[in-house]
């Protein structure tokens, strides 16, 4: 059943009004691979735009905090944790990003968490497209999901 539709086929933003109050979190993790020279300047702090990880992270909570600006049919909501990670993998010249949103409230964060990746990810690589204009961001997806009447999940891929 699709729930942002009405009886007529119109968009529709959810009334979760009747939905209780629970601890919801979700973890959602995206990758951008780049150059072995970008990767290098980035993980060794070397870049010439500065410290190019605490700026994707500063962006990535900001776009979490944003989700509800961004996507029309998703509700404003007041996170009480963002929390945005970077895990280098240099045998690929890969930066995972992984992002953590939690909050008490009626509806899920998801959405939260997969903008938080993404913004993060978006730049990474527009701090880094001069050293190198052919990554390539991949891979997003909500690993975990706990709270809410649907329940906990973890993927398993």
């Amino acid at each position: 059943m699709l729930t942002h539709v009405d009886e007529h086929g119109q968009a529709n933003m959810v009334d979760v009004s009747d939905k209780s109050i629970t601890q919801r979190q979700a973890i959602a993790q995206g990758s951008i691979q780049m150059s072995k020279v970008a990767f290098d300047m980035v993980v060794n702090n070397q870049h010439a735009k500065g410290d190019v990880l605490s700026v994707a992270r500063i962006a990535g909570i900001q776009a979490a905090k944003k989700c509800g600006d961004l996507i029309p049919l998703c509700h404003p909501l007041m996170l009480t944790k963002i929390q945005v990670d970077f895990i280098p993998e240099p045998s690929e010249n890969t930066i995972k990003v992984e992002a953590l949103c939690k909050l008490a409230g009626k509806t899920g964060v998801e959405m939260e968490a997969l903008t938080a990746v993404s913004v993060a990810t978006l730049t990474l690589f527009d701090m880094c497209k001069a050293v190198d204009p052919l990554m390539t961001i991949n891979n997003i997806k909500v690993l975990q999901k706990q709270g809410g009447k649907s329940g906990d999940w973890t993927r398993q891929d």
